[in-house]
């Protein structure tokens, strides 16, 4: 059961919304009257009018509604009013028109071709179709400017302005090009599919046309579905190798042309791979390309934002470990705060490099030895990771170990039974992300797709008679140098069905599971064999040291924490211990004593 109510959220155009509700405690409701959705011919926007006592707003990017008192009467308002504008251009069989009808799908984008374009204004029988039309009818090319003053007057209509536009193989020439610079027509980028010739060539003359449907074949890559329909296949009169070199040649010429104009816009694809993978890198790049252009228009939401910091309760001005940390349920304050924390650790790891990073933190709701342990806890730490990634055109794989074993001794952790149905079910909020950027999987070499980018491990661990080893080294080796991260993994040892340690293999198992570097480690530390009083914590977030806190209690009847000492690496019992009590690190010797309970502490 997840223990906390799915957060709701809703669209303006391509920015999405959440509401997150404030803690238990506020008084503050949000009541429907206060949102109203307006729209006009050119553009959506979102306005929220709190009212006179109502609690401000502040706004950022994949916007999160954050509660504060503050300002009376505050209006926020949303408009895409800048959509993207990209152009693409590929060789004839290079996959462009595939690719054309993927993003236009997913990004609402308005498809302009120039052929399409020539095609409709002569059928609507216009001044400029006319004009094309003669040219067309003598078999002559339709000049430049002609084709040029089409394109313009396209991307002049209203759903172009307001969606934005993917403009498909234009401009094919220098004139054309600096034609569209004179009118300041630009693109955000210049996407170009690269393929090796010879395969190009080989798409081309294999291709075969089914003159009843129209359909597109290839004679190897793709097959007619049966007998009858590869007997009336045809091959274009274009698609011999001799006319499909020329219009290599051409294509080539036209881009060299045009590249001194979008030099600095160019992005080149990899076209010799699947559609799909294809497709992932493009809308990766078109995501960060959409991602900075918001950043840039979102100096108003940053202001917002900067006052909204100035609150009492913001995370910023808790100094050091949020308190009272034995209170169950955890504040909202407390598990964001926690979120965020492991959050940016992860995303500097990943950023740096690291391919097998873990995660360990031990707060009550996320520690299974205890009985305040929440599964919701831990999905909703899941999920703001894994829509993190995904807002930066990653795509996730969530995957939770599924049964293992065989007849009677088959089974699982008793910690994460029911967690993958719980991820299915979970809001993942309404832009698409899951299905598209976020899928949910199992723990395994065949769960690896090619199109995955980062993988999140929920929980791993092995049980009793059953180890999860096995299955975790054949999906790294899978994943290659792709990113993995162990959420709260439990990967040491434990005894076979006949209460025996395994023996054969041990070495390794433990050498493969310390190869995942620590990313982020939260640890409270108490008297051992028990659960109160809080002693202290350990902390470290990636790239810097561990850091141990001692608890305070404070004359006024708070707490805090106090750093006592930072390590290079993770520290030992006897160093924790030589901390809380003022030793120098030369003057260590081993624990003994009131302190010497926390021995062994640190080794679970």
């Amino acid at each position: 059961m997840l223990n906390y109510p799915a957060t709701p959220s809703f669209n303006c155009q391509n920015t999405r919304f959440t509401l997150t509700p404030p803690p238990l405690s506020s008084a503050y409701t949000l009541h429907p009257s206060s949102f109203s959705v307006s729209s006009s011919s050119s553009h959506s926007s979102l306005t929220s009018q709190y009212q006179q006592n109502l609690p401000s707003v502040s706004v950022h990017k994949h916007t999160h509604f954050n509660i504060s008192q503050r300002t009376k009467g505050l209006k926020v308002r949303c408009s895409q009013n800048d959509p993207l504008k990209v152009m693409i251009s590929g060789a004839p069989a290079s996959g462009k028109g595939t690719q054309c009808e993927m993003i236009v799908q997913k990004f609402g984008l308005v498809h302009i071709s120039t052929g399409d374009l020539l095609r409709s204004e002569v059928a609507a029988g216009s001044e400029i179709g006319n004009q094309a039309k003669e040219y067309m009818n003598s078999g002559r090319l339709v000049p430049d400017e002609v084709v040029t003053a089409m394109v313009i007057g396209r991307l002049s209509r209203e759903d172009a302005k307001e969606k934005g536009w993917l403009l498909d193989g234009f401009p094919r020439s220098f004139a054309q090009a600096q034609s569209l610079e004179k009118m300041k027509i630009r693109p955000d980028v210049f996407v170009a599919l690269d393929v090796p010739d010879e395969i190009l060539i080989d798409r081309c003359v294999g291709r075969r046309l089914d003159p009843e449907t129209g359909k597109i074949y290839h004679i190897k890559n793709f097959p007619p579905e049966t007998a009858e329909i590869k007997s009336r296949l045809i091959t274009r009169p274009d698609d011999t190798e001799e006319k499909v070199k020329s219009r290599l040649q051409i294509y080539k010429q036209n881009v060299e042309a045009i590249l001194s104009t979008y030099s600095d816009l160019l992005k080149k694809i990899d076209g010799n791979r699947s559609k799909d993978v294809i497709f992932g890198e493009i809308c990766s790049l078109l995501l960060q390309v959409q991602k900075e252009k918001e950043t840039r228009k979102s100096g108003n939401a940053s202001k917002l934002d900067s006052q909204f910091n100035k609150s009492p309760s913001a995370k910023e001005n808790w100094r050091g470990i949020p308190t009272n940390l034995n209170n169950i349920p955890h504040s909202r304050e407390i598990r964001e705060y926690f979120y965020d924390d492991v959050l940016q650790a992860t995303q500097r790891a990943i950023k740096d490099g690291k391919t097998r990073v873990k995660v360990e933190i031990n707060i009550p709701e996320l520690n299974p030895e205890t009985d305040v342990y929440r599964i919701g806890t831990l999905m909703e730490l899941v999920r703001v990771l894994a829509l993190s990634f995904a807002d930066d055109g990653k795509r996730v794989k969530v995957c939770v170990q599924g049964s293992m074993g065989e007849g009677a001794l088959a089974g699982m952790p008793l910690q994460l039974a029911g967690t993958r149905q719980i991820l299915e079910y979970m809001d993942w909020g309404n832009d698409g992300a899951m299905g598209t950027f976020i899928n949910i999987g199992a723990i395994g070499g065949k769960e690896v797709d090619e199109v995955d980018d980062i993988f999140i491990l929920v929980a791993p661990q092995n049980a009793m008679g059953n180890c999860i080893i096995d299955d975790l080294r054949a999906m790294t080796d899978a994943a290659g140098s792709r990113p993995v991260i162990l959420i709260n993994p439990r990967l040491k040892d434990l005894p076979a069905s006949s209460g025996i340690m395994q023996t054969m293999g041990r070495e390794k198992r433990l050498e493969y599971a310390a190869s995942f570097e620590m990313c982020y480690q939260f640890r409270l530390l108490y008297y051992s064999g028990t659960q109160y009083p809080i002693m202290g914590a350990l902390r470290m977030a990636y790239p810097y040291r561990y850091e141990l806190f001692k608890r305070v209690n404070e004359s006024t009847g708070k707490e805090k924490y106090v750093i006592l000492s930072t390590f290079p690496s993770r520290p030992t019992g006897d160093e924790v211990n030589d901390a809380f009590e003022g030793r120098t690190r030369d003057q260590a010797k081993k624990a003994s004593g009131f302190w010497g309970f926390l021995n062994g502490i640190l080794s679970a």
